[in-house]
């Protein structure tokens, strides 16, 4: 698609509707702007501007819409599929004034946030009232809210307490031609009309902009305890995860580390004092939750079994806030680790549980053949594997030329194991070539209908979710 160029009249009339601060074509800023955490992408914007408000929002859109101006929604930048690149150019739209908890609902349990309110922020927030926001995907301390939803946001909670959208009630949302819409009503049930609510989440910022959501929350659980148990094979620690819940237990989070990630990691945690010997090849950091102590310790005692039928050696309790703090930070710092270490490329896979031993052996047995090393490391309580495909000694040649037949193998797996290319971080820039893996003709054509249905013109986003 063809888009004009930001003109001297659009930038001028940009300034009438935010005014001057808050429009920008700074190089500076426009690079710093033009890229988020997905590997060294940079696409800038060619004007950025920072609106405060759903009407200001609803102005900007009226404007690209009518001159055919590229519009790329931009949050924390925090992404790892590239949705907050400027691919056409054209306008960046940054929510981060939008930044207001606007009320926590303590009689209904909800509670209505701006899309740039950081997620740890309305999470603690939310504690101190005795109250539960539970999605918390590993960036949540910059993350913002408007990503969690365009994406459809995890983290290690999901595995009992679901993703972002179990817990959407209402959106205020800004589409394409700069029409203001709620898409539900604050309550817990709702079956009138078509689910506009569950369509934007996920929806990537290609169908509207989310300027305010209404969420619903739950009571925080009053006790909370960790386990770290170690085992000397990967693959044994993943089929442990399967015999848990089929022995009738939910932790609130299962998480999977495998060796490599721990030992590229453990440099970022000063208070880490855990030691890991030789033999030991993975972990998983297992929690339990609920207000009932006894019955969570003797929750523990059954997990504990589990695992050391499945060749794990010892079950490590964590003795206190501090060593649980330094574990949750281990695991939520491995991204970051991994990125520091190498040039790399984190895929994002997700499979029915009890399938992850295969989708494991056959991440190794791929890698392999086409000469990368993965780092692999997740949320195997819900089946969600990221892949961290790592350069290593890999030749440039093979990297940028044979890399994506290893990485379509690996999602061709993926699929064949019953599962699908992305469990949290999207489609984005960067994953929309193998969609075909997933979808046939159809299926895409009936998704491709939906964009042009809300944003007929292709302004919204574009260059992301679709070829």
């Amino acid at each position: 698609m063809d888009f004009n160029n930001i003109t001297k009249a659009h930038f001028e009339a940009l300034l009438l509707i935010v005014g001057a601060d808050y429009v920008s074509i700074d190089e500076e800023q426009l690079v710093e702007y033009g890229h988020d955490e997905t590997e060294d992408f940079s696409f800038p914007p060619e004007v950025l501007v920072k609106p405060a408000s759903t009407e200001q929002i609803s102005d900007i859109l009226k404007l690209a819409n009518e001159e055919n101006l590229p519009v790329t929604p931009i949050g924390a930048r925090t992404g790892l599929s590239g949705g907050a690149l400027s691919i056409h150019g054209g306008i960046g739209l940054s929510l981060e004034r939008l930044n207001k908890i606007l009320e926590i609902d303590e009689k209904n349990l909800q509670a209505t946030v701006e899309p740039a309110v950081i997620t740890q922020v309305f999470h603690n927030e939310c504690k101190e009232k005795g109250l539960f926001y539970p999605p918390d995907p590993s960036s949540w301390g910059s993350c913002f809210i408007g990503g969690n939803l365009a994406y459809n946001s995890g983290g290690p909670k999901a595995v009992k307490y679901g993703v972002t959208k179990d817990y959407v009630l209402n959106l205020e949302v800004v589409l394409p031609n700069g029409d203001i819409i709620w898409t539900g009503a604050n309550v817990l049930k709702n079956s009138t009309g078509y689910n506009l609510t569950q369509l934007m989440v996920g929806s990537e910022g290609t169908l509207g902009i989310i300027t305010k959501a209404v969420f619903r929350l739950i009571p925080y659980p009053k006790h909370i305890l960790t386990l770290l148990v170690p085992f000397d094979s990967p693959e044994s620690a993943c089929e442990a995860v399967s015999s848990v819940f089929r022995a009738g237990l939910t932790p609130c989070a299962m998480e999977f580390m495998e060796r490599d990630a721990l030992e590229w990691t453990i440099p970022y945690v000063d208070d880490f004092n855990i030691d890991v010997p030789d033999n030991v090849k993975a972990h998983l950091l297992i929690e339990v939750d609920g207000n009932e102590l006894d019955s969570l310790y003797k929750e523990c005692e059954q997990i504990s079994e589990i695992m050391l039928e499945h060749g794990s050696s010892e079950v490590l309790f964590a003795d206190d806030s501090t060593q649980k703090d330094a574990l949750w930070k281990l695991r939520r710092r491995v991204g970051e680790a991994v990125k520091s270490h190498s040039i790399y490329k984190e895929e994002d896979t997700v499979v029915p549980r009890y399938e992850m031993p295969k989708l494991l052996a056959g991440v190794k047995e791929i890698g392999s053949r086409y000469g990368f090393k993965s780092v692999c490391y997740g949320h195997v309580g819900d089946g969600n594997l990221h892949v961290n495909i790592v350069k290593g000694e890999m030749s440039n040649e093979d990297w940028n030329n044979k890399l994506t037949d290893g990485i379509r193998e690996i999602f061709e797996l993926t699929k064949k194991l019953g599962g699908t290319i992305s469990g949290e971080h999207g489609i984005g820039y960067v994953q929309k070539g193998y969609l075909d893996i997933v979808f046939n003709e159809a299926e895409l054509n009936i998704q491709k209908g939906v964009k042009q249905l809300f944003d007929p013109n292709g302004i919204l986003n574009p260059g992301k979710v679709f070829e």
